[in-house]
């Protein structure tokens, strides 16, 4: 059973910051997020952090301007995911903006895999390119980097991944994780980066005269595909991320998105108007990343890319097609998984290391993040690569910084890792078939050590619960202003309720009436059709139910216990 727990805060910040004119409750939310003053909520350009900080910005941006100047041929190698396609719409979009010769490149995650592999710079020769530059990814491409400094192609290194024991020999590397860079927020996305040497290049480019007699290319025009890969990319929105996020939301709601997002937005029938983070990270993002975990994610990127937007349409009804594929095949891979795990307590281990012949490499990753959800233990599911490989995709929980784990596995088993690599909460990892036994039982040992029994229970943290008054459509509404995510987690809120109603709708939703403080409130739990008891404690977060021209207060339900 998990355990509900109150976020702790300082008393003193939150009345400080209710003493700027921030009502009492968000000022206790705030507080608890870590937020001492009130201009910490600042969401101004002004406030980003200068790219000056930002270790190899400025050289590179030099590079790139020699370059520009001289007419040379750049070629973006993208990742496969929602961030690198949004990474790679920024570069090749931007750099264009400072009048670049620029093409892209994105490998197809099942014939090349991750990264700029020796194999990827050789099918990019192809293209003749003069310079390669990589976003999100590179940092860990040291053979690839070495093979493309063989065929006298230059590489300019973007990412945010945490490095290996080795950097590449690349011209220049922009990553706020590398060492030896002090740029205040590690926590930007592989967009982040890539936009930071944009704001780089235009300084130097400014500097060379480039913009004589004219303005400056407006590098704010991108920031909707920054916003949009900065979410899911799933990265901690720190103060810095939130203006990111923030600027680009306020571009997207302003009809400003670029013909891409907007199609994308407009086949999921959401409303510009209205978005959200969670359009971005559970609209949005789901579709981009459908191509590179299907197909081919140069289908993603062309959309983000296209000014057209009949075409942007097309390439978006596409993406919608390949995301419902998408689910389809995670609905099988689940209850195969759930299956099999019948005959296994989860319980009993600190990890779950699982494998099946007929998944679909494509989405293992999504079904590592389902499982870990529902168990609450770090999870990695492997699919079949080729004959001889397993590609593995895991998702963590707090406690356990995935990367590390598996850099422990290597080093102790040097023979079980083919290679690895990602972040504290997810990572991948590729060994042999017949390794596979020996692989989850080294992790399970690992996972065993640095775990204990407090991270193996689930905790859902609260804020608190709410006085009768603050039950309120303007208290939705005041939240809604702000940009929650991952590391400024959405607000949810406990309390005791009286079931007063309940009946299932859409076959799998439970719609609900509670009564408290005096008062009935209208209700919903989503993929959950149990039936309650008639009183219950209840995790909620509280939002706008709009039907039928009628606007009113809403819980979402997202757990519930008897009382």
């Amino acid at each position: 059973m998990p355990r509900i727990a109150t976020r702790n805060y300082s008393a003193d910040t939150a009345r400080s910051l209710a003493g700027s004119g921030i009502p009492p409750l968000l000022a206790r939310v705030y507080a608890a997020r870590g937020i001492a003053v009130a201009d910490e909520l600042a969401g101004g350009l002004a406030r980003l952090l200068p790219f000056e900080r930002m270790k190899g910005a400025r050289a590179m941006a030099v590079r790139l301007a020699e370059a520009i100047a001289a007419g040379k041929k750049l070629l973006v190698v993208a990742d496969y995911d929602a961030d690198g396609a949004t990474a790679c719409a920024v570069a090749v979009r931007g750099l264009r903006m400072f009048g670049a010769r620029v093409e892209f490149i994105v490998p197809n995650r099942f014939e090349y895999g991750y990264g700029l592999t020796p194999e990827i710079v050789r099918l990019a020769a192809g293209a003749e390119p003069d310079l390669i530059v990589t976003v999100d990814n590179g940092i860990a491409s040291v053979d690839g980097v070495a093979e493309a400094n063989r065929l006298g192609i230059e590489v300019l290194v973007t990412d945010h991944h945490l490095p290996g024991d080795a950097l590449p020999q690349a011209a220049c590397i922009v990553n706020p994780n590398q060492p030896g860079c002090d740029f205040p927020s590690k926590h930007l996305a592989g967009v982040g980066v890539m936009f930071y040497v944009l704001l780089a290049l235009r300084a130097e480019l400014r500097e060379r005269g480039a913009f004589a007699g004219r303005e400056a290319p407006n590098l704010a025009v991108l920031l909707d595909l920054v916003a949009l890969g900065t979410v899911a990319d799933v990265v901690r929105l720190d103060q810095n991320n939130r203006i990111l996020v923030q600027q680009g939301l306020a571009r997207i709601r302003a009809g400003r998105a670029c013909a891409g997002v907007a199609a994308l937005l407009q086949i999921a029938r959401k409303q510009a108007a209205q978005a959200s983070t969670y359009e971005l990270g559970f609209v949005v993002g789901p579709r981009l990343n459908a191509a590179g975990r299907l197909e081919d994610m140069s289908l993603g990127i062309r959309c983000l890319l296209s000014d057209d937007p009949e075409e942007a349409a097309t390439l978006a009804q596409q993406l919608d097609e390949l995301n419902r594929a998408r689910r389809d095949i995670e609905a099988d891979m689940q209850e195969s998984a759930l299956a099999a795990l019948e005959r296994v307590d989860p319980s009993e281990g600190s990890s779950l290391v699982i494998y099946n012949e007929d998944w679909h490499q494509g989405v293992i990753g999504i079904l590592a993040s389902r499982l870990k959800d529902r168990f609450h233990r770090p999870v990695i599911a492997f699919a079949q690569a080729n004959e001889a490989e397993l590609k593995g995709s895991g998702r963590s929980i707090p406690g356990l910084h995935l990367r590390d784990a598996l850099d422990l596995v290597a080093k102790r088993h040097p023979h079980l890792i083919q290679k690895f690599g990602g972040h504290a909460m997810a990572a991948g990892v590729s060994v042999r078939a017949e390794h596979f036994e020996a692989f989850r039982a080294a992790f399970e040992a690992v996972a065993q050590e640095l775990l204990s029994p407090a991270d193996l229970t689930k905790v859902i943290e609260t804020d608190g619960e709410l006085a009768a008054a603050e039950f309120s459509l303007d208290m939705v509404r005041a939240l809604e202003q702000q940009v929650w995510g991952q590391g400024f987690p959405q607000p949810s809120f406990e309390g005791e309720f009286t079931v007063q109603a309940q009946r299932v709708v859409g076959e799998k939703h439970l719609k609900l009436k509670l009564a408290a403080h005096r008062t009935q409130f209208e209700a919903i739990r989503f993929f959950n059709a149990d039936e309650l008891p008639e009183r219950i404690r209840a995790v909620f977060k509280l939002a706008i139910n709009e039907y039928q021209g009628n606007t009113s207060l809403q819980l979402i339900i997202e757990h519930c216990e008897p009382v």
